[in-house]
């Protein structure tokens, strides 16, 4: 979250940052006015607790002295005071809760350098990839017989069955089939092989507690978007971003153990409550889905290198999977609530003739680090301070194997996939019907 202080400081600063991204100053001013609550109320209850000790010191002096009538009005004041600082802390603790859910649906405060505009149709297109570029081949066209979508050849081939998948668990969980399901265990391998061990390889739980959730920013803003189990109060995560970022909650590091990589390969758990009706077919857009992802703590000064790092390995995936795909460094309207600067990286498909989001790498500053209390002891002295947090993925299954389904289709309805997973599929690298 925001640091409370640089509200205090600069509001129209920060009222000016934030309408970049659409946030009205009215949502500004709603969390400034609950923090000047908050102090009254603490306030309050910090003199109401002074004149508790005054009055205990000052009970035991008439009583040594004797004073029976000045002690029983202090007794009786005492009460008094007492029963008012009672209700003075419940008003302080409520403030409190006010005013730190009021900061936490406030969104982060966006890079300079993210640029201007309010929706997706506003991100810019940096740069663009395709195979052969190097030596001079032309962006590939789509050719007649990749103008399939992956839905169709997975059913041709037998190696995809959505039905059967809604049949288990409802509509968009997916059911990969023999090679299918191959695949995706093998592109989950090659991602994995890829980034250890410079990116430590940790396998955390797919059940999170809730303040786990609230350290990256999913809660309490988009709790509808996640999957919520309420007898146990857990939830499934969204991201293996969300317990990557809690490894070192509440922990102070040292600068010399910075940058700290870690990788993972989870299930991923997503309700889409906001896409209905929108990209139901196929792989699309699915509940549960297998990625990759890598993160970092890092110093505020290797933060813009850390992101790098994850994007230079994300685009080398791609460009090994002979996968056509443009960067797009996102607007400050379209960024994620958490983030400061975020690029997507977009996989063409030409099956459903469409740019897909396979990757998002994304710095956010200390946005994270401050709702989880990761902190780090400077070498050169001083107070410990926030962490920096980056991470981005490399890479999501679902739209992957359908890009290279799709790019992949013979002119027979086979499916030749790239030579970079052929230690992966024991050297099989055509998918044909059984």
């Amino acid at each position: 979250m925001i640091d409370i202080r640089v509200l205090r400081d600069d509001p129209d600063a920060v009222k000016a940052a934030l309408a970049r991204r659409g946030v009205d100053a009215a949502e500004v001013d709603a969390v400034l006015d609950a923090d000047v609550e908050r102090r009254a109320c603490q306030g309050r209850l910090d003199d109401l607790r002074r004149r508790v000790k005054e009055l205990s010191k000052e009970f035991g002096q008439a009583t040594r002295e004797g004073d029976e009538a000045r002690a029983g009005a202090l007794r009786a004041e005492s009460r008094q005071v007492g029963e008012e600082e009672a209700a003075a802390a419940a008003q302080a603790d409520a403030a409190e809760e006010k005013a730190r859910t009021s900061l936490l649906y406030l969104p982060n405060i966006p890079a300079d350098d993210a640029p201007d505009g309010l929706g997706e149709e506003d991100n810019l297109e940096i740069r663009r990839w395709w195979p052969g570029q190097d030596g001079g081949a032309p962006e590939p066209r789509r050719l007649e017989h990749q103008q399939v979508p992956h839905w169709e050849i997975g059913e041709a081939l037998q190696i995809l069955d959505m039905e059967r998948g809604a049949r288990l668990a409802g509509s968009m969980f997916p059911l990969y089939r023999g090679a299918g399901a191959r695949l995706v265990r093998a592109l989950t391998a090659f991602a994995i092989d890829r980034h250890a061990p410079v990116y430590e390889e940790i396998r955390p739980p797919t059940v999170v507690l809730t303040e786990t959730m609230t350290s990256t920013g999913h809660l309490p803003k988009f709790a509808d978007d996640a999957y919520h189990l309420e007898r146990d109060d857990l939830w499934l995560i969204p991201t293996a971003e969300v317990p990557l970022t809690s490894m070192h909650r509440g922990e102070i590091l040292e600068e010399n153990q910075l940058p700290l990589r870690f990788t993972a390969a989870t299930a991923c758990y997503r309700r889409e409550a906001g896409s209905a009706g929108r990209d139901t077919r196929g792989l699309l857009r699915v509940h549960e889905f297998d990625k990759v992802e890598l993160f970092a703590y890092t110093t505020p000064d290797d933060a813009h290198d850390a992101q790098d790092d994850i994007l230079r390995r994300a685009e080398s995936m791609l460009q090994d999977l002979e996968l056509t795909y443009r960067v797009l460094d996102l607007c400050a309207g379209d960024l994620g609530g958490s983030s400061a600067r975020t690029f997507d990286l977009e996989a063409y498909s030409p099956g459903v003739d469409r740019w897909l989001e396979v990757s998002s790498v994304s710095w956010f500053r200390d946005y994270q680090a401050r709702r989880a209390n990761v902190r780090y002891r400077p070498a050169a002295g001083g107070g410990p301070q926030l962490v920096h947090t980056v991470n981005g993925s490399a890479l999501a299954w679902p739209r992957i194997w359908a890009a290279l389904v799709e790019n992949g289709r013979q002119e027979d309805g086979t499916v030749r996939l790239p030579e970079a997973l052929a230690p992966y599929l024991g050297g099989e690298l055509l998918l044909k019907a059984p």
